[in-house]
């Protein structure tokens, strides 16, 4: 038996509702295919230029050293070379670049709060159009909360570098860091009165597959075998990140409580978790930020499968991030003064490796979105995930032909596994007129664009020449 069920069914539970992934039986009859979904994944602080674009175009590329995590999902990306962002061509440092990076325009120098990036972003075109047919219109996400304050060198207020999605052009989107409360936020909604409140706080550390459990019971007996199954598999993706989220909360707590120093030294740890626990300190996480990442890419992931969302942002950090990445050992330090090498061998070596690493995350997302069956593919191929930065060199700032990879085959009008070169200079905002058409939210223009990007869907355009 294989009842027809409505798309917005949640399981429900006191204190909890969990949205489901898209089913069989959510789907009418006329549906041929599962909805698309956008994310771009922002890399700050640029690339080492030599290490990235692949040798030769075409389907039969070598991966560059930089992207060579993407092996396993080659045949499901498109690297791009030699698009730009002309609107960002413009003042000094980096931050022109990130703010424009979406909008393709030039923002407003300033040093105060008043900010304007002088148009809207594309992630947030799509929001408008389609974002009405999800709980949420868009997801935010990010590791670094806001950086506050001018950066003297170049004349800017530090926010523009940590915003890469406008919903107005004076309104940038805050970025949720913590996955704690992305993961309520997705799954945990808030208490409607203050006798649910109670009834939440007496159930606040139970498991959210716990609290829907019965619920999950019944709808079972309505499902076929197909979608049953698939159902097992999602509870079972959201345990796992829900277990990865309490690890990594009690891993920070734990030491040797026997020794009577070490007891003090606990109760001041608590005092220093408390204060870390806060959103606005998250960024001062010490040591390995992996885990970090992967929970929010997890969640990313599961807001997708879930149709939670179609359209979602993530920043690996704030440009100009002076983060450090000594756990990747070798001496590597902080990326912001990594990425200005100045050619030294040393740094060359450490911001390679800062790079790779950010390539290693963008290919867990790919292959996490790829080991999600829907319909008679994959997750990975009703997506268009794009990894990139809105300058190339981080020693030279420039917005010329920028690192751009896009993963997945956007509902298969995306032919995948090239490497394609296009006229120097060709506008980014090509590439992002073309993924609106895609996702639902077709523009005649965006920006400075000239048109669609050419050959996507061409299994043999490899050049624009």
């Amino acid at each position: 038996m294989n009842t027809r069920i409505s798309r917005r069914t949640m399981l429900k539970g006191i204190g909890a509702t969990l949205a489901l992934p898209l089913l069989e039986a959510m789907l009418p009859a006329a549906l041929s295919r599962f909805p698309v979904r956008m994310a771009h994944l922002y890399m700050p602080n640029g690339i080492q230029p030599d290490m990235w674009t692949p040798a030769t175009a075409g389907a039969d590329f070598t991966l560059s050293p930089t992207l060579s995590p993407l092996a396993a999902v080659k045949n499901d990306i498109l690297v791009l070379t030699d698009l730009w962002n002309a609107a960002s061509n413009t003042g000094d440092g980096h931050y022109v670049k990130t703010s424009g990076y979406l909008t393709s325009t030039t923002i407003t120098r300033t040093t105060g709060e008043e900010l304007n990036s002088n148009g809207v972003s594309m992630d947030q075109v799509a929001a408008r159009k389609v974002g009405i047919l999800t709980p949420l219109p868009s997801l935010e996400l990010g590791i670094e909360p806001p950086a506050t304050g001018v950066d003297t060198n170049v004349g800017y207020t530090q926010l523009y570098g940590a915003h890469i999605a406008w919903s107005q052009p004076t309104m940038p989107l805050a970025k949720e860091i913590n996955p704690k409360l992305a993961f309520d936020r997705l799954f945990r909604p808030r208490p409607a009165t203050n006798r649910e409140a109670a009834e939440v706080a007496a159930t606040r550390d139970r498991s959210v597959l716990d609290l829907v459990a019965a619920d999950a019971r019944r709808l079972q007996q309505r499902l076929g075998a197909n979608d049953r199954a698939k159902l097992d598999e999602y509870l079972d993706s959201v345990r796992a990140v829900e277990r990865r989220i309490e690890w990594d909360a009690r891993r920070q707590a734990e030491t040797n409580l026997e020794d009577p120093a070490a007891r003090a030294a606990i109760e001041e740890l608590g005092r220093r978790i408390d204060a870390y626990s806060d959103p606005a300190r998250l960024s001062e996480r010490a040591g390995n930020h992996t885990e970090h990442t992967r929970l929010m890419l997890d969640l990313m992931a599961m807001a997708f499968w879930t149709d939670t969302t179609r359209i979602s942002t993530f920043m690996f950090g704030n440009e100009v991030s002076g983060r450090s990445f000594a756990f990747l050992g070798g001496g590597v330090g902080s990326h912001h003064e990594t990425s200005h090498h100045e050619h030294h061998a040393d740094k060359l070596q450490h911001y390679q490796r800062i790079n790779l690493w950010h390539v290693e995350q963008y290919a867990y997302l790919l292959e996490k979105l790829r080991s999600i069956r829907e319909g008679d593919g994959t997750l990975l191929d009703q997506c268009m995930i794009v990894l990139g930065s809105g300058i190339r060199d981080g020693n030279a700032h420039s917005p010329k032909n920028l690192p751009i990879v896009l993963g997945g085959r956007g509902g298969g009008t995306i032919a995948t596994g090239r490497h394609i070169v296009y006229d120097e200079k060709t506008p980014l905002a090509n590439l992002w007129q073309s993924m609106l058409r895609r996702v639902g939210a077709p523009v005649e223009r965006f920006a400075d664009s000239t048109g669609e990007l050419k050959g996507l869907d061409d299994p043999a355009f490899t050049s624009a020449s």
